[in-house]
């Protein structure tokens, strides 16, 4: 998502207006009314984003990499900083092409990326939003490729697989956003951390 602007904080509000536009619904990337903390996160944004979307790449990499090249669906992905009212870690909009999948990086602990996106794929892989039987066997396909422990796969887990598999929660979802998250710098220069090894 490039922008001609070389100002960070218009660089980070375009962005956001961006993935708005590709969220199920726009109040779910919230911080371009948020005049308390647009400022901060935009200018953040704006000199960051390029290298966390880098980071979620090679986890969608990583996932398209487990099935064959004429079975992967045409995926982007974005980080967005959610709103907290909507109560989740990440999407998957089906309504556009490519499908969309959008993390807030801020909600979950920089390690479990991965987690999340293998959960997201999944359901962009079975095009559908619902956590039934057809989704568990994709998500079981994604784990067993990356290294994951498989889920549980029958009618009366259905409810556990929307939270599998488990990311460890931040204790502060906007402080990524802001540029107080130290612990991503690290894993930034070590591109690989996110992926699993392969012996």
């Amino acid at each position: 998502m490039p922008t001609t602007s070389a100002d960070p904080f218009t660089q980070g509000l375009d962005y956001l207006y961006k993935v708005r536009s590709l969220a199920l619904e726009p109040d779910m990337v919230h911080l371009v009314d948020d005049l308390t903390h647009r400022i901060p996160v935009c200018i953040w944004i704006g000199k960051h984003i390029e290298a966390v979307n880098a980071q979620l790449s090679a986890c969608l990499q990583a996932c398209r990499d487990c099935f064959h090249p004429w079975d992967q669906p045409a995926i982007q992905i974005f980080a967005a900083p959610l709103a907290q009212s909507f109560g989740i870690d990440a999407l998957c909009n089906l309504r556009t092409y490519p499908t969309t999948i959008l993390v807030d990086v801020g909600r979950i602990m920089t390690k479990d990326w991965l987690l999340v996106v293998a959960h997201e794929y999944a359901h962009a892989y079975v095009g559908s939003a619902g956590h039934h039987q057809q989704f568990a066997r994709s998500l079981s396909h994604l784990c067993l490729g990356l290294g994951i422990a498989t889920p549980l796969c029958s009618p009366a887990n259905e409810e556990s697989l929307r939270f599998y598999p488990h990311c460890s929660p931040t204790s502060d979802p906007l402080a990524f956003w802001r540029g107080e998250d130290r612990d991503w710098e690290g894993y930034a220069a070590n591109a690989h951390f996110f992926l699993p090894s392969i012996d």
